[in-house]
């Protein structure tokens, strides 16, 4: 979207009033006529329209006027005119000009008026930007912890516990886990329980943009500080001023970038790119990874002492496979809100599909459960997500143990039915032990020993599942 649109017949003080306001870092262009102007506006409707009182006829631009408020209430019109009395002042405020300039006049005086409707105007954008990153906050906390966090397990026990003795700090916070394992709501519930839960709460992909564009965009930068910076631009750390800042996979920061965050964090100072004043900043750093950044420090792909800087309170988000226990939490939450976006009634998991969603590994974590959850609802028949709508091998289920004629010695019996348990039990945890030992009430010492009795061998189970089981072990 362009800045300035002008709509005035006389060329020469048409382009020098684009030139004019061109020079102070706004975009701005110009039309000859009210049809072209309208025209023009409908294509790219401009925040601010300068237009002439009279252009192919007298009252052409008060009609320019109504016209372009009713299509866009938000932008502001300044009218000029030749015919400066009050009743021609009345009537364009009655159209709904900001305000008008009477001709002659100087383009000083001009761009004095357009500087101070521009500041107007950026005021309300960063208004309506706080009310939706307010609103987007809101729709999020529905739920006590930001409307996505659900658990009851001990790790999220000790989650919410530390997030609540965090918030009201300022230190940073250095959030760690894997990917979909929800570490931006545990920043935005961070932010929604402190101080600063009312000022701006404002992400920032690190690993999505490239050295350049990352510094600019975290830090802002100058009119003509590089090719294509046709005007001034705020960085997102002046965005979240007096908020929260998201530095969303921190690891993937450049080098070169990091010792321009790290006086950030040290001194919270900055000066945008190609600039020269430095601008104070007051905002809270939440840093969010899945690398390892010690890892990263002992390879020299991040420096120590940003790390440390950082690494003020680091908050550990659990994956999903270690507690079991809230996938089927989440899988209910999931359906219910899935529902109601797709406004159709209500289903219902059933039990043994519960169960699968249970004993999965979970290598996506809490996003691939969303997504599952959704796969699951979209193919369902009727109201009740079985087995079959989920996106895993479902075991076979064994056949119950036949005692066949006569009288077994009683400890084979005993040993056969223990046998398709285990069996039953690795299929079921996809060939994780210690879930199988879990689900059989055995400790894993015990369900080793009998996997060893029993001639139990690892190709018996899934590759996929052996190689999650050999990344988990010590």
């Amino acid at each position: 979207m362009r800045d300035v649109l002008v709509i005035e017949d006389q060329a020469t003080l048409r382009e020098a009033i684009v030139e004019a306001i061109s020079e102070t870092g706004l975009d701005a262009w110009g039309v000859g006529t009210a049809k072209d102007g309208l025209a023009a506006f409908e294509a790219d409707p401009a925040p601010l329209v300068l237009t002439d009182l009279r252009l192919e006829e007298p009252e052409s631009g008060l009609t320019l006027v109504r016209e372009i408020r009713g299509r866009s209430p938000q932008t502001e019109v300044l009218l000029m005119t030749a015919f400066g009395t009050v009743e021609v002042a009345v009537d364009a405020m009655k159209a709904g000009a900001f305000d008008f300039l009477q001709k002659p006049f100087s383009l000083d005086h001009l761009l004095e008026k357009v500087r101070k409707v521009w500041a107007i105007i950026e005021e309300r954008k960063q208004a309506e930007r706080e009310r939706d990153a307010h609103q987007l906050l809101r729709d999020e906390v529905e739920d006590r912890w930001a409307g996505e966090i659900v658990g009851q397990s001990a790790p999220m026990l000790e989650l919410f516990r530390k997030i609540d003795k965090v918030a009201a700090a300022q230190s940073s916070v250095l959030v760690l886990g894997e990917s979909g394992s929800g570490k931006e709501l545990v920043a935005r519930a961070i932010h929604a329980r402190s101080p600063r839960k009312d000022r701006p709460f404002v992400r920032v992909n690190c690993g999505a943009l490239a050295e350049g564009v990352l510094e600019s965009e975290l830090f802002g930068h100058e009119k003509g500080a590089f090719t294509g910076a046709v005007k001034q631009r705020r960085g997102r750390f002046e965005l979240a001023e007096g908020g929260t800042i998201l530095l969303d996979e921190i690891g993937e920061v450049p080098l070169a970038t990091q010792v321009r965050l790290l006086r950030v964090l040290q001194e919270r100072q900055l000066e945008r790119v190609g600039g020269e004043e430095t601008l104070d900043v007051d905002v809270r750093v939440v840093a969010a990874t899945n690398r390892d950044l010690k890892a990263e420090v002992a390879a020299g792909r991040f420096r120590e002492d940003l790390f440390y800087r950082l690494y003020v309170i680091p908050l550990e988000v659990p994956p999903l496979r270690e507690r079991p226990e809230d996938v089927p939490l989440l899988a209910e939450h999931f359906v219910r809100r899935i529902c109601r976006e797709m406004g159709r009634s209500p289903v219902t998991i059933d039990p043994e599909a519960s169960n699968l969603l249970r004993v999965y590994r979970w290598p996506g974590n809490v996003r691939e459960l969303e997504n599952v959850v959704e796969r699951a609802i979209v193919l369902c028949e009727g109201d009740v997500v079985l087995p079959r709508d989920l996106p895993f091998v479902v075991p076979e289920r064994e056949p119950d143990v036949t005692l066949g004629g006569g009288f077994p010695p009683l400890r084979e019996v005993v040993e056969r039915v223990e046998r398709q348990m285990i069996e039953r039990a690795m299929k079921s945890a996809q060939g994780v032990k210690t879930e199988a030992a879990r689900l059989l009430d055995l400790k894993p010492s015990v369900l080793y020993y009998k996997l060893e009795k029993y001639g139990w061998n690892d190709s018996d189970t899934p590759p996929d599942a052996q190689a999650t089981e050999t990344t988990d072990s010590p």
